[in-house]
């Protein structure tokens, strides 16, 4: 804890990298984040307190930083209400929520039909929806000595995930980066070990990208060839941070936590784009809802081609009953989704390296949760 506090320091004393300081104690801390005081005094003051009690909550990894800066704003409105967010993974989450162990969940992708009927057993004449409520861009962080600036494509980067480009130095990276003076030294691709929303992000983008060079099914449990693995967003940049000659994928945020060079994508587009919020937020406009009613999943286009968008985007969202909620925890949920949802909620989004929702689903998101019965 002493080093936290020490890093905490410096980052607040460098003024710009106040927010990667912040990022690096959520990433490394515990994940016990019930809310307690010390919040934003603005933000906790356009807060709707409702309901008390405690209201558990679990799933994506992705959106812990985004929950540690929301429930402690919560908290220090809402002193009656003890909101606890495990990031367990988005599959864990889901599985808690159908098991009725949690009041929400959260996760990096939107619910499998199979799960949407499984929830009927604990949605009591209704069943789950979904609330998207963060977005971001995957970043690719890699750790190649002498290496500062890479540009990788979809199929590139499909083959050194499949295990089919297996050096550095390989030709198809060195005609993508002519000027980079790539080492001869072993690719070391991690992938996630744990079901996780933004696996299946990040496969989704792999096989609408480039189909050929990636032949399997995008899915929260990886299905690519050889690499070797970690647990959560932290575990796999962490290794990124340490290992010579490696590569994975995870939320920017954990990248700009842990100062982690990042890939740009090649993708058609006239020039290569950059994982940044902005980037992300160009693409996440351009996705469809393809949930109905109340239900707001998202399809969005991994194989864009636009101008400064980033494809390889995620949304997580929130798991919900729409009805047939818990009597004891529905109004605490509702009045915290509520929070998160609204226009202090999404703006603070911006301050952890987080895409806020455009401005027309978060309308939508809002709407779907006053319905929650």
């Amino acid at each position: 804890m002493k080093l936290q506090r020490k890093n905490r320091l410096r980052a607040i004393a460098a003024g710009a990298l106040v927010v990667s300081g912040v990022l690096v104690l959520s990433a490394c801390g515990s994940d016990d984040n019930s809310s307690g005081g010390g919040g934003d005094s603005k933000a906790a003051a356009n807060i709707k307190c409702d309901g008390k009690g405690q209201l558990l909550a679990s799933g994506s990894s992705a959106q812990k930083n985004a929950m540690d800066l929301w429930i402690k704003n919560y908290g220090a409105a809402c002193s009656d209400t003890k909101l606890n967010y495990k990031a367990t993974g988005s599959g864990a989450g889901i599985q808690e929520f159908l098991q009725g162990k949690t009041a929400f969940a959260g996760s990096d992708s939107a619910l499998k039909p199979e799960e949407i009927k499984s929830s009927e057993k604990v949605c009591k004449g209704g069943k789950a929806i979904d609330l998207p409520m963060v977005g971001g861009p995957i970043a690719v962080g890699f750790n190649v000595p002498g290496v500062d600036k890479l540009t990788l494509d979809a199929d590139t980067l499909a083959k050194i995930f499949n295990s089919d480009i297996k050096e550095w130095n390989d030709p198809a990276i060195k005609k993508l980066n002519p000027d980079a003076k790539l080492p001869s030294l072993k690719i070391q691709a991690f992938h996630r070990s744990d079901e996780s929303g933004t696996t299946d992000n990040f496969t989704k983008y792999l096989k609408a990208a480039a189909p050929k060079s990636w032949p399997h099914e995008p899915g929260k449990a990886w299905e690519g060839k050889g690499g070797q693995s970690a647990d959560g967003s932290s575990g796999v940049s962490s290794q990124v941070k340490q290992v010579s000659g490696a590569i994975s994928y995870f939320e920017l945020s954990y990248a700009t936590a842990n100062s982690i060079k990042t890939v740009d994508l090649d993708t058609g587009a006239s020039t290569p784009v950059q994982a940044t919020v902005e980037n992300a937020s160009k693409a996440i406009s351009e996705a469809k809802i393809a949930g109905t009613g109340s239900d707001l999943a998202l399809e969005l286009a991994y194989d864009t081609k636009a101008a400064n968008a980033y494809p390889i985007t995620l949304v997580t969202y929130e798991i919900a009953c729409d009805k047939g909620n818990k009597a004891g925890t529905l109004a605490a949920t509702k009045s915290f989704l509520t929070y998160i949802a609204g226009e202090d909620g999404q703006t603070s989004l911006k301050e952890l390296g987080y895409a806020p929702l455009p401005a027309e689903i978060a309308t939508k998101v809002r709407e779907s949760i006053k319905t929650l019965s």
